[in-house]
């Protein structure tokens, strides 16, 4: 066996480390050349009553943000100068889409929405 016919012990964590780079400055992927690839960071939060969605927008100004919500996915539309976003984010607990409240600063939007309560049981007779 020749030395270059051997795997390289740390090729998969080069090979990962470049990729997680790539992911962050945009470069190997479709769009437009801006660097900035096309999903948003959203952490969802589920609390006893309440789901809580904190997504970055780096860029966007408030008025350029649309939110959707129909009782199970959340829907965020928003532009910058150099993406644009459009997420659906399926919750992880059916909401109550009249409840939500949505606050933005310093390209943080935070969305709130009550749960509701678990589905009815049905007797039968």
């Amino acid at each position: 066996m020749r030395g270059d016919d051997r795997d390289d012990p740390f090729g998969d964590i080069f090979d990962e480390i470049e990729r997680m780079m790539n992911e962050m400055t945009g470069a190997g992927t479709v769009g437009d050349g801006s660097g900035f690839t096309s999903e948003t960071h959203v952490d969802i939060y589920e609390e006893d009553d309440q789901v809580r969605l904190v997504a970055d927008l780096p860029g966007v100004e408030k008025d350029a943000i649309e939110l959707k919500c129909d009782g199970k996915t959340l829907t965020i539309s928003a532009a910058s100068p150099h993406r644009e976003y459009d997420e659906r984010i399926r919750l992880p607990a059916r909401v109550d889409e009249h409840s939500a409240s949505a606050s933005f600063n310093n390209g943080v939007l935070e969305v709130t929405v009550d749960k509701v309560g678990d589905s009815a049981a049905i007797d039968v007779e």
